[in-house]
């Protein structure tokens, strides 16, 4: 009689941990996430399909803890009203766990608040937006990328150290994405920005060309020129500078290192030379190909998103997201609630997803929400791109 009340309290504990956790079944476990299919940066939807299909492949070999993975991907144009109408959606429709990997600043910074206010897990977003590690205000939001405002204090320590005299400009997204580089050059340069900085160019993601901010950086005598741009911007940019015969020192931000999505559109040639703080593998350099890591992305391409571009970083770096993803979910074990899920996603220790550079690791806290924090500089050479210089930490 005493066991057979356990085993009825047992059962009814699992009960209630399944009902309180929307989208979790015995049997699955599903996410939602909006992604721009559609619209200015579409170039970047191909994230969401690297995701989708990373998890098929977990589910081929069994899902996680007996579970399935299950993916709502809903196109929001990079509008940030579609993305709350999606979200919405998910949520009180589709019954998602939590949200997970939509893509932008502008678009998750319209959800977050709905997301907290409900206590719904915002998990690896991307974008590195370092608004989205502040655990303190919103405790339910993490993102994945390195912090752009990180990339911008690295980029002014470099140009203090090799070219002191520097004349910067920059190009910039006209939203939360693109000011965080320069929240990042100043504090790297401090009282000396408004000395340092000699023009600052802003564009709007709708805007045709970049042309005309690149002809007026020209024209302030910048020597030095960082690109805070998105793919389309930032390979308009890369081309129209070389076309008007402008060389100065060149600074593309990590989210536009793709050599199929950026460098090639831009002219390869054109875009030798130029500079990044990055932490991530390019998967089709040369160096990597004994890489355990990448032997293992290459066979998933090849059997779950055939024929298509492996020169496009995006589809590695949706691999390694949906990667960490399931790692978390892993660490969740039978519970999981939304409050352990977030639980775990900031408990990560030393994890290295795949196509992160060797010696960079994951890492996040109940205060620490940045689970990139670690960068190293790089150069493409008209082909690849080649790291020098050691792993360097942020705060």
């Amino acid at each position: 009689m005493v066991l057979a009340a356990l085993a009825a309290v047992s059962m009814q504990i699992a009960t209630v941990r399944a009902e309180n956790a929307p989208g979790v079944s015995a049997t699955e476990i599903k996410m939602g996430q909006t992604m721009p299919y559609s619209g200015p940066l579409s170039a970047y939807a191909v994230i969401g399909k690297a995701e989708l299909a990373y998890f098929q492949m977990i589910n081929d070999a069994g899902g996680v803890n007996g579970r399935k993975l299950s993916l709502e991907s809903r196109d929001d144009a990079f509008n940030p009203a579609k993305t709350v109408e999606q979200t919405r959606k998910l949520v009180e429709e589709d019954g998602v766990a939590f949200i997970f990997g939509a893509l932008g600043t502008p678009t998750n910074a319209a959800t977050r608040g709905y997301l907290n206010d409900h206590q719904i897990p915002q998990l690896f977003l991307a974008t590195g937006a370092d608004q989205f590690g502040d655990p303190a205000h919103f405790p339910w939001t993490m993102h994945f990328n390195p912090s752009y405002r990180t990339e911008g204090q690295i980029y002014a320590k470099y140009i203090l150290r090799e070219k002191p005299e520097a004349k910067v400009g920059i190009l910039y997204q006209h939203d939360d994405f693109g000011r965080d580089y320069l929240r990042g050059m100043k504090d790297g340069f401090g009282d000396s920005y408004g000395k340092r900085v000699v023009h600052e160019e802003s564009y709007e993601t709708t805007d045709p060309t970049v042309d005309a901010q690149v002809i007026a950086l020209q024209g302030s005598g910048a020597d030095v020129f960082l690109i805070a741009a998105t793919a389309r911007a930032a390979a308009q940019a890369i081309r129209k500078a070389y076309d008007v015969g402008w060389r100065p020192l060149r600074l593309l931000n990590l989210n536009s290192t793709s050599i199929a999505a950026v460098l090639q559109p831009a002219g390869l040639d054109k875009a030798a030379g130029i500079l990044v703080a990055g932490a991530y593998k390019d998967a089709t350099n040369p160096q990597w190909a004994g890489d355990a890591d990448v032997v293992a992305w290459d066979k998933y391409m090849d059997k779950y998103l055939p024929g298509a571009d492996k020169a496009d970083g995006s589809y590695f770096y949706g691999y390694s997201v949906a990667q960490a993803m399931v790692q978390v979910l892993k660490q969740c074990g039978d519970d999981l609630s939304r409050d352990n899920i977030m639980k775990q996603a900031a408990n990560l220790r030393e994890f290295h997803a795949a196509i992160l550079l060797p010696g960079i690791t994951m890492n996040t806290s109940a205060t620490n929400y940045h689970p990139i924090r670690q960068m190293q500089l790089g150069r493409f050479d008209g082909k690849a791109w080649q790291n020098f210089g050691g792993i360097i930490a942020a705060q």
